[in-house]
């Protein structure tokens, strides 16, 4: 595994906020992730050791957007939980963009699959970057108890949904904040999934929640949780929260997906409802 190379850091609630830089095999480029490490896992003991939650950002985020607006730090450095917040895509010389500049497709736009097209494949592996790679560097380097949880926000509510139901035995639980739950039945996501994967929609498939949710089996059901704002702007043409229901009650999947009248996509809803996020996650990941 690549060495982390420590970019920044800064004291936040008892704890740090860091930055770190590392070369990755998986998209064959530097990333960049932030990590909040909280108070307890600065100390020089066994007892150091803390559960990992990792947060995956949506389309035109980088890793900074999360650490910097929702917020989150003060709750895990009270529930003793440390955030693992990667980059949204690869980035740099060479990385292929949006031909037509659009912001739903390429840097910013991974959708965290891992890319069978030209000429996305060799960089847009982020997939495994999330689901092996990352952990394998960050839980070996730093103090990890062992336990993990996921969540994200839009396009990385997606991945935090998709990541969880199809590796149901590397997490504790899962959440997500407006989530695109059905990227191959919305332009969002079909525009991104025939990109990356081809026109074969079977394929886009094994990248699609309400799919997921209907083959899941139920004997690993893990703790799902959602919240979507009724105001949000995207809901009704790409979020598809109806969709996401409709599919976990036919499948008896028992998620907790609430609607909240007055809020729209913006991280101020992410920040109104974060405690309640974290204190989620500490339940299942003590």
């Amino acid at each position: 595994m690549a060495a982390m190379e420590l970019i920044e850091s800064h004291a936040c609630h008892a704890g740090e906020q860091r930055r770190y830089r590392h070369e990755s095999a998986a998209t064959q480029c530097a990333m960049t992730f932030s990590v909040y490490l909280p108070p307890q896992a600065l100390r020089d003991d066994e007892g150091g050791k803390v559960p990992f939650l990792y947060w995956l950002s949506g389309l035109t985020c980088t890793d900074e957007n999360f650490s910097t607006k929702a917020g989150a730090q003060a709750h895990a450095a009270r529930h003793g939980i440390a955030l693992i917040i990667p980059d949204t895509s690869p980035r740099g010389e060479g990385v292929p963009d949006d031909p037509d500049g659009g912001y739903d497709l390429g840097l910013a736009a991974s959708f965290y699959v891992n890319a069978t097209e030209e000429p996305w494949r060799r960089h847009y592996q982020m997939y495994d970057y999330i689901v092996e790679e990352l952990p394998g560097v960050v839980e070996a380097a730093l103090p990890f108890s062992g336990a993990r949880s996921i969540f994200g926000h839009s396009m990385g509510g997606h991945g935090a949904l998709v990541i969880a139901l199809r590796n149901p035995d590397r997490y504790r639980s899962v959440s997500a904040f407006s989530p695109i739950v059905n990227p191959a039945g919305v332009r969002w996501g079909q525009k991104a999934l025939r990109s990356y994967l081809g026109s074969n929609e079977d394929d886009w498939r094994s990248y699609d929640s309400c799919a997921l949710i209907a083959a899941a089996n139920p004997a690993q059901q893990l703790p799902l949780r959602v919240d979507q704002g009724r105001k949000d702007e995207f809901l009704s043409e790409h979020l598809k929260t109806e969709r996401l229901i409709e599919a976990c009650e036919r499948s008896g999947y028992p998620a907790d997906i609430r609607l909240h009248a007055g809020y729209d996509h913006s991280y101020y809803f992410i920040q109104s409802y974060i405690a309640e996020h974290m204190a989620f996650h500490a339940g299942f990941l003590r």
